[in-house]
C-alpha cells in the first residue's frame, strides 16, 4: 500500500468517545522505516491525533493524544518477519479504572506486555481522539501530511467505535496446528464510525462490509492482491543476505510488496531470493526485467537453499542468462533464445522429477536436470552490476509485474494469475498449494 490510503471523516462517536478497537491483518514488506497503518487527525488542525505504526526500529507503537492527556505504548518486541501475516489489534478504553489498562496491544491473539516506553496520562472516562467527530480516519498511512505510508499488505481491516474487544472477535487458534488464524467477525456492533474492509472488490477497495455503510475513499496506487492471511504468497525476501565470490553482499532494494527487485551499482552482484523454498512438488513463476541488457548480466534461475552466505550463485545454482546461455553449477554452455527488456521468463521447477525448464514468452527452452538430493531450491534473479540501476518484476501468482497487471491471464492458473499458460501439474508458490501439492 505504499503511497496509498483510505479515508473517512468521523461523525459523533459512540459510547461518548471512550472506547474503540482497531484490528488488521498485516504483512510487512519494508523494514527499518517509520510506517503508519492507521491514523486519525484533522488535516487543518494537527494538534491532537491517534495512530498505530511500526517505528523505524521495527517496534510497534500505539498512541492516542488529546487535550486531556495521552495513552501510548511502544513494544520492546521487534516485528521483522516479511514472509508472514501478523494480526495486530489496538484497544483504547478510558472507562478502565487502572490507567495501564486503558490502552492495549495484541499480536496474533496474545497481549503485548513488555514495553520500551509507556504513557498513561489520559484519565478515566475521558474522550479519545481516535473517535473524535470531524477528524479524518485514515487506513494505510499519514495521508494528512503525505508521510509514513505503510509498505506491505493489509487484509480485513476493522475499526469498532464504542467497544473494547478481544482478539477472538477477529481470530482463533487452529485446533490442529496451534497457529492463530483469521476468523470472520460476526455479531459486532461497529458503531457510528466503525467499518470493516475486506478488500474483496478490486474496483472499490474502500467498500465497508460492516453493515453500517461507512465506505472509505481511496487515494494513491493501492491495489488488490491475492496474498491473504489464509493463503500466503511467495515474494522476494529482503532479509536474505547472499554472497558473491565468497564475500557477503547486501540484498538489492525491493518495492511493490517485495515483488520488484532493484539492483544498483554497489560494486558486486546482488541476488534476490524468495520467501518460500520448495523441496517437493511442481512450481511456476514469471519474471519480467524492466531494463535488461540482453546479455549475460541479467539472469533468472534457481539455487539450493544452502546457497545463502556460502558461495556464489554460479557454484550451486542453475541460471538462464539474457544471452541465451545457461550456467549449471558454475559450468556455462549454450541453452536457448536470448532475451531482453520486456520479455517474460517463466520458471517451471519440478522437485519430484528433479528438473527445471525455462520459458521465454511461453516458449519452453529445454529441460535441465537438477541435483536429486534433499536440499530445497529457491527461485532467484540477479544482475551483474553496472552504473545503471536495473530492476526485475516477479509474478508469483498475484497477477502483476510491479504495478502493471498482466495483459490476459493464461490457463491452468488454479486460482493464481500468470501471463502465460502454466504447464500442466505446476502451481504457484503459496502456502495453500504447498500444503496440498508440496
Amino acid at each position: 500500500m505504499a503511497a496509498s490510503s483510505l479515508t473517512r471523516t468521523n461523525t459523533s462517536p459512540s459510547a461518548s468517545g471512550y472506547k474503540y478497537t482497531f484490528s488488521a491483518w498485516i504483512k510487512r514488506s519494508k523494514l527499518t522505516d517509520r510506517q503508519m497503518f492507521w491514523r486519525v487527525i484533522n488535516p487543518s488542525a494537527t494538534t491532537y491525533y491517534s495512530y498505530m505504526e511500526f517505528q523505524a526500529n521495527d517496534t510497534l507503537h500505539i498512541l492516542d493524544y488529546s487535550s486531556n492527556g495521552t495513552l501510548a505504548i511502544v513494544t520492546n518486541r521487534l516485528f521483522r518477519d516479511t514472509s508472514a501475516w501478523y494480526h495486530i489489534m489496538g484497544v483504547v478504553d478510558t472507562t478502565e479504572a487502572t490507567a495501564s489498562n486503558r490502552v492495549k496491544l495484541y499480536v496474533n491473539g496474545t497481549q503485548e506486555t513488555s514495553f520500551a516506553s509507556t504513557t498513561y496520562t489520559l484519565g478515566q472516562n475521558q474522550a479519545t481522539t481516535g473517535t473524535e467527530s470531524g477528524k479524518n480516519n485514515y487506513v494505510g498511512g499519514d495521508a494528512a501530511n503525505n508521510l509514513r505510508f505503510f509498505n506491505g499488505y493489509m487484509s480485513h481491516v476493522a475499526f469498532v467505535d464504542g467497544q473494547a474487544l478481544t482478539p477472538t472477535s477477529f481470530g482463533q487458534t487452529d485446533s490442529s496446528s496451534g497457529i492463530w488464524k483469521f476468523k470472520s467477525p460476526t455479531g459486532i456492533t461497529f458503531g457510528n464510525n466503525g467499518y470493516h474492509l475486506k478488500f474483496e472488490n478490486s474496483g472499490n477497495l474502500g467498500l465497508d462490509s460492516s453493515g453500517e455503510g461507512h465506505n472509505l475513499t481511496v487515494s494513491g496506487n493501492g491495489r488488490q492482491a491475492l496474498d491473504t492471511p489464509s493463503n500466503v504468497h511467495c515474494t522476494f525476501n529482503p532479509l536474505i543476505i547472499t554472497s558473491a565470490g565468497g564475500v557477503a553482499v547486501r540484498t538489492p532494494g525491493f518495492q511493490d510488496g517485495n515483488t520488484t527487485a532493484l539492483f544498483d551499482d554497489s560494486g558486486n552482484n546482488e541476488f534476490a531470493l524468495t520467501t518460500i523454498a520448495p523441496s517437493k512438488g511442481k512450481w511456476y513463476a514469471e519474471f519480467k526485467w524492466a531494463n535488461a541488457t540482453g546479455n549475460a548480466a541479467s539472469t533468472v534461475g534457481i539455487v539450493k537453499s544452502d546457497f545463502v552466505l556460502q558461495t556464489d550463485v554460479n557454484d550451486q545454482g542453475i541460471v538462464y542468462k539474457g544471452d541465451g546461455n545457461k550456467v549449471v553449477n558454475n559450468s556455462s554452455s549454450s541453452y536457448g533464445a536470448s532475451w531482453t527488456t520486456g520479455d517474460i521468463i517463466g520458471i517451471a521447477l519440478d522437485c519430484d522429477s528433479n528438473t527445471v525448464n525455462f520459458y521465454k514468452n511461453s516458449v519452453a527452452q529445454g529441460s535441465i536436470s537438477i541435483d536429486a538430493d534433499t536440499n530445497w531450491y529457491i527461485f532467484c534473479s540477479s544482475y551483474a552490476l553496472s552504473s545503471t540501476t536495473r530492476s526485475v518484476n516477479a509474478n508469483f501468482g498475484n497477477g502483476y509485474f510491479g504495478t502493471t497487471a498482466i495483459t490476459s491471464a493464461g490457463s491452468n492458473g488454479n486460482g493464481s494469475l500468470f501471463e502465460y499458460d502454466v504447464p500442466s501439474g505446476y502451481y504457484a508458490l503459496n502456502t495453500k498449494n504447498i500444503n496440498t501439492y508440496g
